[in-house]
């Protein structure tokens, strides 16, 4: 019997390969791994030249900025490191940008270009408890990334 991982691999490419506008497609990405874990929160997000933008999230409310800098918050980091980061407790540390009014914890990971060299999307997942994430999440997560690259960089249908 397949895992729920296991499932959630194939999921990821059937939903990348889909014919549908890449909001619909980063909206079932974002729910999917949001249920994987049962995370609060997923937002999919393309980092441009000057800016990082909500694709698609999962979760209660939508995030308070939709676009921000790519200089701004905990993104930043996970940009200029080409990693994945992730704070236990958000209101320690001074990068925090305030997706949702009680995140207390929060993992950011980078969607790297088929080259490894350049971050072209985040994939930000939060949690309303202090220290909700592991390293173990991060690198699922990042499978997840990987996997999903094709959202990103391939043509979509209109939305």
């Amino acid at each position: 019997m397949d895992s729920p991982l296991q499932f959630a691999r194939a999921n990821v490419e059937r939903i990348v390969a889909a014919r549908l506008p890449l909001s619909v497609r980063a909206k079932a990405l974002a729910e999917l791994i949001r249920s994987l874990r049962s995370y609060r929160w997923v937002g999919i997000y393309e980092v441009g030249t000057e800016s990082v933008s909500a694709i698609a999230w999962s979760g209660p409310d939508a995030p308070a900025y939709p676009v921000f800098p790519i200089t701004g918050g905990l993104t930043s980091a996970a940009i200029r490191e080409r990693k994945a980061i992730i704070v236990g407790d958000v209101r320690t540390d001074p990068r925090y940008l305030t997706a949702l009014g009680n995140t207390r914890s929060e993992m950011i990971v980078p969607v790297l270009d088929s080259g490894g060299n350049r971050v072209i999307g985040t994939i930000d997942v939060d949690s309303e408890f202090a220290n909700a994430f592991s390293e173990d999440h991060a690198a699922e997560c990042e499978e997840f990334a990987r996997l999903a690259l094709p959202l990103w960089t391939l043509p979509s249908p209109p939305e």
